[in-house]
């Protein structure tokens, strides 16, 4: 992958190159201690991306309707082509892959920016402070497609119509980017010395992708907005509370915070920090996000670290190893507080997901908020108790972990078995740890079902119960 900008480089090409190299492998063995990580979304794409390979069509249940299960459309799509043929757990095998490789790509294109733009020694800084981002080498290994939106989004950092291009399918891929895309890009033209009205002309290609992308969804599902909007609603309040969080936790925002210098000159440093905060802003705006390790701001985060090379330029010293400082000392926090637990979750889904084949044989329906880890036990009829897969429900007043699914619901969709997460003892329907669950454990027609199986939740206190009915 290629990295321009709107400033030409510096001459030393080796240099740029050793640094780009560097940066990657710094970066590869981040993602090598955390390729464990991955979430139930991920294998809700895998098993879409499973349907789709075997040609029962864009759907969570094989023998269910057509449904909006998955937020970056056309996602489960490439899934299907590359690997969607073994089943959810190999195609999320693929996916990691293809998170990694791309974030790989877009870490060689910073790196060697960075080595072109400061000093070697600083520049080495900027790089180790990426690598040592936990949220970055997370979700790059994930299985969700946050690897290939960064790559993209760091691809949207150069020059020209291919850099429009990408910014339009990272745009499209991940609604939220939309807000930055078009900044970002209107930015560097402006800081290349285009003047406001055409730069901002030349956004249109920018907004054809999410619009694009809105257009199908209203065709294929009857509505522009993702399901998982309506199945997991979010307010300001969450939303301001994770972009903040988000900004100063995942370390590399901090690199880009020298109003006095952004005010003076560093017009290319002034278009990528204005476009992260635009960013930071719609993540509030848009209620934030549930999951670990801030995905929604990992796709912006290496443009800080260009910005960081930018400011080197221009800003006293003293000032830039200050930031840098700050923005290592943020992400080893978060690295050593969340990386251990972080790196176990796939292992422990793994567990999970072996431990559950005997007591959920032969069910025809099973019941559950976890539908990711659950759906790749076998191919059965999942009922998602959340929603994300399951328009009826995602309609349902309450949040993602509140629904209020009726004993009608659970008797028309034909359950005849329930995965509930529960605390310790599980004894009664007290025990179970979200709304939801302890609502469905209370239904009448659940009253005959018995518990058959209990699976501990690795690393935690928990533990999943099976309950079937006779």
């Amino acid at each position: 992958m290629s990295l321009e900008t709107p400033i030409p480089p510096a001459p030393n090409a080796a240099r740029g190159l050793l640094g780009g190299l560097l940066a990657t492998l710094l970066l590869a063995a981040a993602m090598a201690w955390l390729w464990g990580y991955t979430v139930d979304d991920a294998l809700i794409s895998c098993r879409v991306a499973w349907h789709l390979a075997r040609g029962f069509g864009y759907r969570f249940n094989a023998r269910g309707p057509v449904v909006d299960a998955v937020t970056p459309l056309g996602w489960a799509h490439l899934l299907s082509l590359v690997g969607g043929r073994e089943g959810p757990l190999s195609t999320l095998a693929v996916a990691k892959w293809l998170g990694a490789v791309a974030v790989a790509g877009g870490t060689f294109a910073v790196g060697r920016r960075a080595f072109t733009r400061a000093s070697a020694v600083y520049a080495g800084g900027l790089v180790l402070c990426l690598a040592v981002c936990a949220p970055l080498s997370a979700w790059a290994v994930s299985g969700m497609e946050t690897g290939v939106v960064t790559a993209l989004a760091v691809a949207a950092l150069g020059n020209g119509r291919g850099a429009d291009g990408a910014a339009a399918v990272a745009a499209a891929l991940r609604p939220e980017l939309a807000p930055w895309a078009v900044t970002v890009r209107v930015g560097l033209r402006v800081a290349q010395g285009v003047h406001f009205s055409r730069a901002v002309g030349g956004a249109g290609l920018v907004l054809a992708g999410p619009l694009l992308v809105a257009a199908l969804r209203t065709l294929w599902f009857g509505r522009p907005a993702p399901l998982a909007v309506f199945a997991k609603p979010s307010d300001l309040e969450h939303g301001v509370s994770y972009a903040l969080h988000a900004f100063v936790q995942t370390g590399l925002p901090l690199l880009g915070m020298a109003p006095l210098t952004l005010r003076r000159g560093a017009p290319l440093a002034r278009a990528l920090v204005g476009a992260g905060l635009v960013h930071f802003t719609a993540l509030a705006l848009a209620g934030g996000d549930w999951m670990s390790l801030y995905r929604l701001a990992v796709p912006v985060l290496p443009s800080f670290v260009l910005a960081g090379a930018e400011l080197w330029r221009v800003a006293p010293a003293w000032a830039s190893w200050l930031r840098l400082a700050c923005a290592t000392a943020m992400s080893l926090f978060l690295a050593q507080a969340l990386g251990p637990s972080a790196r176990q979750v796939g292992p422990a889904r793994e567990r999970l997901i072996a431990e559950a084949r005997a007591p959920l044989a032969g069910c025809r329906a099973v019941a559950t908020l976890d539908v990711g880890w659950v759906g790749a036990v076998a191919d059965f009829t999942v009922v998602d108790l959340a929603g994300v897969t399951d328009e009826g429900v995602a309609m349902l007043p309450g949040g993602h972990t509140s629904k209020r699914v009726s004993d009608a619901l659970l008797r028309a969709r034909d359950v005849d078995a329930l995965v509930l997460l529960s605390g310790v003892s599980a004894g009664t329907a007290d025990d179970y740890v979200r709304e939801v669950e302890r609502r469905v454990a209370l239904a009448d027609s659940v009253r005959e079902f018995r518990v058959v199986a209990r699976l501990p939740l690795g690393g935690t206190t928990q533990s999943y119960v099976i309950l079937r009915k006779p």
